[in-house]
């Protein structure tokens, strides 16, 4: 992986069940560019993707090899919500629900913006926010 500034200093790395299946979801459900992927025994060792300018990581979970290292599949659930600020969260909330994510929270409006959590097929949380921009 290059180190380079052209990735995210700091990125979540998702651990999950399917690797090859989750790249082509993330692809439709968040118009991720995957930018690199190393297959490791079969699996899916490694893949950057960048998703709305940030980088996200996934790779298949190898908790026989690497203590720790499981997916929401098999911890029956996740600890966190991965944030992804956009454009429009209608588009982007929709679009996840297309390619297969269940709303967890459907959208509203807020006094931040327009939010909503859905929960993709690899059991990771994500928050959908379109922030209210200030134009003065």
């Amino acid at each position: 992986m290059a180190t380079d500034e052209s990735y995210s200093p700091i990125s979540p790395y998702l651990m999950v069940h399917k690797g090859e299946e989750a790249l082509e979801f993330y692809q439709q459900a968040f118009g991720a560019e995957v930018r690199e992927t190393y297959p490791y025994e079969g699996k899916l060792g490694h893949a950057t993707l960048r998703i709305n300018g940030a980088d996200v990581m996934i790779s298949d979970e190898f908790p026989e090899a690497m203590t720790g290292v499981q997916s929401p599949h098999s911890l029956g659930g996740t600890t966190c919500t991965i944030s992804l600020a956009v454009d429009d969260a209608d588009v982007w909330f929709n679009r996840a629900l297309k390619a297969g994510a269940d709303v967890i929270r459907e959208l509203n409006d807020e006094f931040y913006g327009r939010s909503g959590k859905v929960r993709d097929p690899y059991g990771h949380t994500w928050g959908i926010v379109g922030l209210i921009r200030d134009e003065s």
